[in-house]
C-alpha cells in the first residue's frame, strides 16, 4: 500500500513556553522538533540525562537557533516530579502548552516504583497528575492548553478499581489499558474543573494510533530483553503503510496542544480503520472515558495517591495566580 504525504501546520509559537515529557525518542523526539521548529520555547524533562542530551542535540542540528532546555525528571517518582516543578516555578515563566507523551508500556512482570506504585500507573498517569497539580500557576498564568496522551488500549477495558496498583494480581496489558483510561479520564476532568473553578486553562486528550516506536522494543530496564513479535509485525505493516510511523503518529498531540482549532474536553487521534493511522483529527470518546462520575472517582483517588491536591474555586480561598507568581518573587 502506498503511503499518502500526511502533515499538519503547527502555529507560530515564538516567545511561547512549551513543556514535553518523553521528548528524548520516538514520538515524542518528533513533537519535540515540531515545536521547536514553530518557535517554542521547549522544556524537555527527561528520566535518562544521556538519552536527552542526544535528543537536544538532534533538535538543534535540525532546526538551527531551536530554544531547548533539558531537566531531569522520572516521572514514576513523586520526589522527582515535585523538584523539577519547583524548578519551573523558581524560574516563574508562565507555561503556554504542557503536552503530558511519556509513558512505559507492559513490563513483563510487575514492577513496583520508589513510592510503592506499579510502574505503568505512576509513569503514564500518577506521576503527570502530580505535576500538572504543581505546575498550575504556570499553567493558569499562561492559559495554557494541556494535551494528555492516551492510547488505542484505552477503548476497552477499564480501570482496575479493585487493586488499582495490581499488588494481588498483575496483568501487562490490563494494567497499561488501566493506566491508560486514568490518565484520559483526569485530562478530561481537568478540563471540566478549569471551567467550573475559572482557572484558564484547557484540558484534551489524544492518542497516537499504532506506530513503531520503543514502547514495545526490548527495554532491559523493565524486564523485555528483546524484541516481542508485536513490534516487528508492527514494523512490517508501517513500511507497508498500513499503520503509522513516529512522524504521523505524533500529529494528533501536535494538534490537540497548538491548533487554534483544537478544544478542550476533546478527543484526538488517527482518522483511518479503527483509529491506527492516517491524518489526525477529533474522533469519538472511547467509551471507557465517558464516565464523568469514573473520572471525578480516579481524580480523588489520584490526589490520595500523590498528596498533591488541586486548588478549590476562585473565591474560595485560592488566591489569584499572579499574586501567588509575584509573591515568590517572579516575573509573571
Amino acid at each position: 500500500m502506498a503511503r499518502t504525504s500526511i502533515d499538519i501546520t503547527v502555529p507560530d509559537l515564538t516567545g511561547r513556553r512549551a513543556v514535553l515529557t518523553g521528548g528524548s525518542d520516538g514520538i515524542g523526539l518528533v513533537l519535540a522538533r515540531r515545536l521547536a521548529a514553530a518557535g517554542a520555547d521547549l522544556v524537555l524533562p527527561v528520566r535518562n540525562r544521556g538519552k536527552g542530551e542526544a535528543a537536544v542535540s538532534e533538535i538543534r542540528a535540525r532546526v538551527p537557533g531551536a530554544q531547548v532546555t533539558l531537566h531531569t525528571m522520572d516521572l514514576s517518582s513523586l520526589a522527582s516530579v515535585a523538584g523539577f516543578a519547583e524548578a519551573l516555578l523558581a524560574e516563574g515563566r508562565p507555561i503556554d502548552v504542557l503536552v503530558a507523551n511519556a509513558g512505559v508500556m507492559t513490563p513483563p512482570e510487575r514492577q513496583a516504583t520508589v513510592d510503592g506504585h506499579e510502574l505503568q500507573l505512576a509513569t503514564n498517569h500518577l506521576g503527570h497528575f502530580a505535576l500538572v497539580a504543581q505546575l498550575l500557576p504556570l499553567l493558569r498564568a499562561g492559559s495554557a492548553r494541556i494535551t494528555s496522551q492516551s492510547s488505542v488500549a484505552a477503548r476497552s477495558g477499564a480501570v482496575h478499581w479493585d487493586d488499582l496498583d495490581w499488588e494481588r494480581s498483575y496483568h501487562p496489558g490490563r494494567a497499561y489499558s488501566s493506566s491508560k483510561i486514568a490518565a484520559g479520564l483526569v485530562a478530561l476532568e481537568l478540563d471540566r474543573r478549569s471551567r467550573a473553578h475559572g482557572w484558564g486553562i484547557a484540558s484534551n486528550v489524544s492518542h497516537p494510533g499504532v506506530a513503531p516506536t520503543n514502547l514495545l522494543a526490548a527495554q532491559p530496564g523493565i524486564g523485555r530483553p528483546a524484541e516481542g513479535r508485536e513490534i516487528r509485525l508492527i514494523r512490517r505493516l508501517s513500511a507497508m503503510g498500513i499503520l503509522g510511523t513516529p512522524e504521523t503518529a505524533a500529529l494528533p498531540a501536535l494538534l490537540a496542544a497548538t491548533s487554534p482549532d483544537a478544544a478542550g474536553e476533546r478527543f484526538y487521534g488517527p482518522s483511518r480503520f479503527q483509529h491506527m493511522s492516517g491524518a489526525p483529527a477529533e474522533q469519538e470518546l472511547y467509551r471507557p472515558l465517558r464516565s464523568v462520575e469514573d473520572a471525578q472517582r480516579i481524580w480523588t483517588l489520584s490526589e490520595q495517591l500523590t498528596g498533591v491536591s488541586f486548588p478549590a474555586a476562585v473565591g474560595a480561598g485560592e488566591r489569584p495566580v499572579l499574586d501567588v507568581v509575584r509573591d515568590r518573587g517572579l516575573t509573571a
